[in-house]
């Protein structure tokens, strides 16, 4: 087993996501936007899109329930998932990154501007389709945006969800987990909520002990690529496909490595 950093004394001082919050607009500017000095394009807008486009696109992931358990407000993860779900149930940590996503999702005035994002799907996928178009698609699938309790052992306690079909976690178990044990602790949650032989799709950060937003700096767990991989089979899960990605930008913002991209099945 590689040795992972543990939550200790020496990261006190950074907060953790679903303890303390961010501000989810600037967790938006920082890693996702279309600002000239946004340098995260290739890896944190381009990376997913690229992946989940490719990986939805081979028709064998679909059905009728899709759950959704990515940090902050990001949506552009989504677009792919739209053309093969009936129902994208989005959950979040913190009231603050649902009322940002919701602000998009209502169309209201103010909402992040995500068609830099869009653009890339659209051009990716080569299909004659409106920008409009594809955004008010993933507005139809993806109503159902609630608040979880990772803590719970029914998360979203008292309500209790359909199994899904699959399930799309996009950066968040760095943000919660504070050791290796808090990983494999949440990633059981995830797969509790699957149906046998269901999909779980995950894009982490690799070696990374930290990212900023704003003038907070935020706890990340550090793990590699052998970590995850040992961790899903040891929860029942066959890897059917593994992307590796290095840092493709230069910024203190965050300290990682490399990109990854992992979709995996529960065995039945």
């Amino acid at each position: 087993m590689s040795m992972i950093k543990d939550y200790t004394m020496d990261s006190g001082s950074r907060k953790l996501y679903h303890v303390h919050g961010f501000d989810s607009r600037q967790h938006l500017e920082h890693y996702v936007s279309d600002k000239p000095d946004m340098v995260f394009g290739e890896d944190c807008l381009l990376f997913p899109i690229e992946n989940f486009t490719k990986t939805f696109s081979a028709g064998h992931i679909k059905g009728d329930v899709l759950i959704d358990l990515s940090v902050g407000s990001i949506i552009h993860h989504l677009y792919a998932a739209c053309d093969f779900f009936k129902h994208i149930i989005v959950l979040k940590v913190t009231d603050r990154c649902i009322l940002e996503l919701k602000r998009w999702l209502d169309t209201r005035t103010g909402a992040f501007e995500w068609g830099h994002a869009t653009k890339l799907h659209v051009d990716l996928e080569g299909k004659s389709i409106q920008l409009q178009d594809k955004e008010d698609k993933v507005r139809e699938a993806a109503q159902h945006v609630a608040k979880c309790y990772l803590e719970k052992e029914n998360i979203m306690d008292p309500i209790v969800l359909p199994p899904a079909d699959c399930i799309i976690s996009v950066a968040l178990l760095k943000a919660i987990c504070k050791d290796q044990d808090d990983y494999r602790r949440y990633l059981r949650k995830f797969s509790e909520l699957l149906k046998p032989g269901g999909h779980l799709m995950l894009i982490g950060f690799l070696d990374m002990t930290y990212f900023t937003v704003g003038k907070d700096k935020f706890h990340a767990l550090t793990y590699d690529e052998d970590f995850v991989r040992k961790v899903l089979v040891g929860e029942g899960f066959v890897i059917d496909s593994c992307k590796v990605q290095k840092r493709t930008n230069v910024s203190d913002l965050t300290d990682y490595k490399a990109m990854i991209f992992i979709a995996a099945h529960k065995e039945k």
